[in-house]
């Protein structure tokens, strides 16, 4: 009998202790923000902490990346091309540029492992940090200013709407659910022009930027939310004209697309990721493309997305 309660007992003290793992592992995470709960934030910066034991830090000779699906992706990757070459070899490493559909794909392809950095378009890189533990660092831009945009609303030149409130009841397309000037700021700023998404119009999801402005131009849609850089390289390339849209409503400035490397690359791998990023110059390609942009420079999620996490806020949890 007493070796019967010694039992009991020994299987009740392992049981406390097995109780108190999560308990200690919440303790460690008692800070997360709008984090997943399989990231820490301590240090209350927003983005996922690398993990504390080194042996969960990953430093792959093959590293894959993405740029956000903005446009057609594969107008990206040959656009990128100088650019992954010269990270390769000033990280000796082999780096594949990997083509992704949509935000979706690209938010799941980091959080599941597959992505080690990314390029994540405005919007995005709220739900990348969030749920795939994406941790921001960098941006396009020219001597030390960050590249902005705005988010415009399109109509057709020879249309007959002047403001956002004669849209009440029209074709009003949006781009897709995580994009910032494509859905999120339309949901947070246009009621206040006298136009509420979803009770004045139900947004139609045109899949991207330039598929909304297409079809406004076609007649498929009474008018987009757009981004007026995306707006400004169709323009730029020919394939659409200025002439042939009016802009009735713009939004102050919201922060361009980011670069992030996944919270668990080992900090040496990272350090050394950075320098190579901020000394690359861009290609005259590359600064054709982003409007003069130059080179990538160094930014702080917490600080710099400030705006897009306020509009978020504004729009609802409902908006995704």
């Amino acid at each position: 009998m007493n070796a019967y309660r010694l039992l009991l007992a020994g299987i009740a003290f392992a049981c406390l202790l097995l109780s108190a793992v999560p308990l200690a592992a919440n303790a460690a995470c008692a800070t997360r923000a709008d984090l997943d709960e399989r990231y820490c934030d301590a240090d209350k910066d927003y983005v996922a902490d690398a993990p504390v034991d080194p042996a969960k830090w990953r430093d792959p000779q093959t590293l894959v990346w993405a740029y956000a699906p903005i446009e057609e992706p594969a107008v990206y990757a040959g656009l990128f091309k100088d650019f992954t070459t010269h990270l390769g070899t000033c990280l000796g490493r082999q780096i594949v540029y990997y083509p992704v559909q949509s935000s979706n794909a690209e938010i799941e392809a980091m959080r599941s492992g597959r992505l080690h950095f990314a390029g994540f378009s405005t919007g995005p890189t709220v739900e990348a940090v969030n749920r795939a533990g994406a941790v921001p660092f960098a941006a396009k831009g020219i001597g030390s200013d960050v590249r902005g945009y705005n988010l415009i609303a399109i109509v057709r030149a020879d249309s007959a709407f002047k403001s956002l409130a004669d849209l009440k009841g029209r074709r009003v397309a949006h781009a897709s659910a995580f994009s910032n000037s494509g859905h999120l700021a339309p949901r947070a700023l246009f009621p206040g022009e006298g136009l509420a998404p979803g009770v004045d119009y139900a947004p139609i999801m045109s899949g991207g930027h330039d598929k909304s402005i297409l079809g406004v131009i076609s007649g498929d849609y009474d008018m987009a939310a757009v981004a007026s850089d995306v707006l400004e390289r169709l323009i730029e390339r020919r394939i659409v004209k200025r002439e042939d849209l009016r802009v009735i409503f713009t939004s102050g400035i919201f922060p361009t697309s980011s670069f992030a490397y996944a919270h668990d690359l080992a900090p040496q791998l990272v350090d050394k990721m950075k320098q190579c990023f901020f000394e690359f110059e861009f290609t005259a390609e590359m600064k054709s493309e982003f409007h003069g942009d130059e080179r990538f420079l160094p930014i702080r999620y917490d600080r710099d997305w400030a705006s897009v996490r306020e509009v978020i806020d504004k729009a609802g949890a409902s908006s995704f």
